[in-house]
């Protein structure tokens, strides 16, 4: 996991540090007291944290209910890192996966893929599944594992038990980094982590949902590096809806997330 730096960044994500080392009810005191002159001041209460905008860096992910992309229109428009659907289970590939995978690398967005796990499928079919689908590009970013419950699937609605879903996890983690080279990252749901994650499986880059809230609000002190903010994003060279995403640090945190995390292992 990288280090977190940014002033700005993490004094708003700690509304506290700037107290120091005050007694608790002082902090609780203090801390009621701004917001309450911030409220008066805008006519309403002001967020403590930051928003989608505070943040530099910014990407999509996508799949084959964005149609056909305009790969170079992304790219002009500032979308820094793509993650691409690629499989699902272990039989199924997304349609668009070749066509999006080869034109993002072609236009210079630096992409990765993505593999949806589901619960009907241990954990060594679905990672054979996605091996056999993904190339081996030294220059993709890692490999992500969507985790999430599947309650509306038509096919696969089964709620496993925390035991089961962390040693599907961990097979298909291992199967990726061993195959890849390059430490997989975990994209997550807000109900998911809590029932599983949490607690259990560290050492991951994490990719978190929370399209309401700031993700301290729904995830606490974990610590993140991607965040999807919004399924009704719009970018130029997307027809529809994008999922839009914040990297966690500044375009320098980026270069260095780049390095450390996508280097060869």
């Amino acid at each position: 996991m990288i280090r977190r730096t940014g002033t700005s960044l993490q004094s708003r994500r700690d509304p506290e540090s700037h107290f120091g080392m005050l007694s608790p009810a002082f902090l609780v005191l203090a801390l009621c007291l701004s917001l309450l002159l911030s409220a008066c001041a805008t006519g309403g209460m002001t967020d403590v944290y930051p928003s989608p905008e505070d943040f530099e860096v910014h990407g999509i992910d996508v799949s084959k209910y964005q149609g056909d992309i305009d790969w170079n229109a992304v790219r002009t428009a500032g979308v820094k890192f793509a993650w691409i659907k690629a499989t699902e289970g272990g039989d199924v590939v997304d349609e668009k996966f070749n066509q999006n995978w080869e034109e993002a690398k072609a236009a210079g967005v630096p992409r990765g893929a993505y593999h949806f796990a589901y619960w009907c499928r241990s954990g060594t079919e679905q990672a054979s599944w996605f091996v056999a689908n993904v190339p081996n590009d030294p220059s993709a970013l890692p490999p992500v594992l969507d985790v999430e419950w599947n309650s509306h699937s038509k096919t696969c609605p089964r709620h496993i038990s925390r035991e089961e879903a962390l040693a599907t996890i961990q097979t298909i983690l291992d199967a990726m980094q061993r195959t890849y080279g390059k430490r997989p990252i975990i994209y997550t749901s807000i109900d998911f982590y809590h029932d599983v994650l949490e607690g259990n499986i560290t050492g991951y880059p994490m990719w978190v949902r929370s399209v309401k809230d700031y993700p301290a609000v729904k995830y606490g002190t974990l610590k993140w590096d991607f965040w999807q903010h919004t399924a009704q994003g719009q970018v130029p060279g997307i027809r529809g809806y994008v999922d839009r995403n914040a990297f966690y640090g500044s375009a320098k945190d980026w270069q260095t997330w780049l390095t450390a995390e996508a280097a060869t292992e």
